[in-house]
This record gives structure tokens, sequence and C-alpha cells, in this order.
């Protein structure tokens, strides 16, 4: 479908990948809303992304991937300033009551994962508020869904801002063009001569000769 297209686009551009690598990722079997999961992941570790998917069919949990790596739970956190926004509420309900040197301690579902993966990933791939993604996510949209719909958002909302910078500038032309038209009247052009100078000359004299 072009939702799942676009959101591969999305992944590629965000992880800098080829999209088809991320077709190819989906195809083998992971669901689309797990496809950052690979990617963020395969970064981290600094391994192929098909190493991660590999465990991943072998049902290993995101949990169990990310400590196999001795990576620490702690790389999932996002800073937001709203903790109770389901489904996001278990996950802040710990870092907002437990230090964070006890954080590596924590042990998170797989849709706890998904949840804060995506949330990092649609939040600074599109220079998104990730409040505002919560609040999407809380009202039961996909990450599909949530993607698709604040890039038509964005696009939106540069066009507006090209079409305004457009207008704004054409205005300044046009107020400068008359600003000039003003300032040359009553313009002291000094003397002249030519033609119609001559053809000005009262009846009876004679333009002098040199």
């Amino acid at each position: 479908s072009k939702g799942i297209e676009g959101f591969n686009v999305s992944i590629g551009e965000y992880y800098r990948v080829p999209e088809r690598e991320v077709a190819v990722v989906h195809r083998r079997g992971i669901d689309e809303e797990e496809l950052p999961v690979v990617f963020f992941l395969s970064q981290r570790a600094c391994v192929s992304p098909k190493v991660i998917v590999d465990m991943r069919l072998k049902h290993m949990s995101w949990m169990d991937i990310t400590l196999h790596f001795g990576l620490k739970p702690e790389i999932y956190y996002v800073p937001v300033t709203m903790h109770n926004q389901p489904p996001y509420g278990k996950a802040y309900g710990y870092y907002r009551n437990h230090p964070r040197h006890t954080w590596k301690k924590m042990r998170f579902s797989d849709s706890d994962i998904v949840n804060q993966v995506n949330l990092r990933f649609l939040s600074n791939h599109y220079g998104y508020a990730p409040e505002r993604i919560m609040r999407y996510r809380g009202e039961g949209r996909g990450f599909v869904t949530i993607d698709r719909e604040v890039r038509r958002e964005k696009k939106y909302h540069a066009r507006n801002k090209t079409m305004n910078n457009y207008h704004h500038e054409t205005y300044k032309v046009i107020k400068n063009h008359h600003n000039g038209k003003k300032n040359n009247h009553g313009v002291d052009w000094g003397p002249q001569t030519g033609p119609h100078r001559e053809a000005q000359q009262p009846r009876g004299s004679r333009a002098p000769s040199y």
C-alpha cells in the first residue's frame, strides 16, 4: 500500500539506508511498525540489519536482542514533557520514579520498545514535538498512519511558507518600484541640450554657435 511505501521511504531517509533494504526486511516477516527497531538496533549494535532480523525471527524479544549486544534499556529514552499518555505511561512512569543509574535494570515489553523507537524516529525525522506523536498514538493511530499525516502536514506548511515568502518578495519589489518613481519627482536634471531643447527656444532667438 502507499502508506507502508511512504513509511519505508521515511525509515530509509532517517536511518540512511536504501528504501529497497527496508522493503526486504519487511518481506522477511518483520511487522511494519517494528521496522524502525531493526535499523535502530542495527546502528546501535554496529551490525547488519540482517543479523537483527535473524535474531527476531528466532522469536527473541526486542529486550533480549538489546541485552545480547550489551546495550542498555535507557537507549530507548526520549525526553518529553508529558509522562502519563497511554501507551507510554508505564515506561515514563519508570523513568520518572527511578534514578537514572537504575534504568539499566528496566525490562521493556516488545510493544514498549516499538512505541519508544517510533517516537524517536518520527519526532526527530520531522522535527515534530514527541508529545504530539504520543497524543496521536494514544488516540489509537498506527505509526504508518501518523507518518503519512505528519508528512502531509509538513508539506502543507512548507508550501504555505514558500508562497508567503514569494508574496512578501513580490510586495517588496513593487514597493521599491513605486518608491523609485516617487523619488524621481522634482529632480533637478540640470541644463540639458538636444533637439527637444532647441525646439523650445523663444521665437526670434538663435541658439549660440560654438
